[in-house]
């Protein structure tokens, strides 16, 4: 990330908190979507999908974001079932702690 946009301060948002970050309005709203579909996908309600309309996004990009979001929560979900350790160096990082508390919440 911080090679595609050159700016520190949005990456080490992004990696803790991303609600801090400055962001778009569409990009802030696009992780509203993604953050809800991971942690609370039975809340998902057809007005999720038009606040991103509104923000600009066409029915394909949403269907992106909705895939890419469905992916990592499969994959994670997987590794999770089956018991697959993460590496150390991840487990101390931050933004893996705020996940972590996240799910648990």
């Amino acid at each position: 990330m911080l090679r595609l946009s050159g700016d520190q301060a949005l990456v080490d948002a992004l990696r803790t908190d991303w609600t801090t970050a400055e962001l778009s309005a569409a990009d802030r709203q696009m992780l509203v979507y993604c953050e809800k579909l991971t942690l609370r996908p039975w809340e998902m309600v057809e007005q999720d999908v038009v606040a991103l309309r509104d923000q600009g996004f066409s029915d394909a990009a949403i269907l992106d974001i909705n895939q890419v979001t469905g992916y990592y929560a499969y994959v994670n979900r997987l590794a999770d079932g089956l018991g697959v350790e993460i590496e150390d160096y991840f487990k101390n990082q931050e933004a893996y702690k705020i996940y972590r508390a996240k799910l648990e919440s």
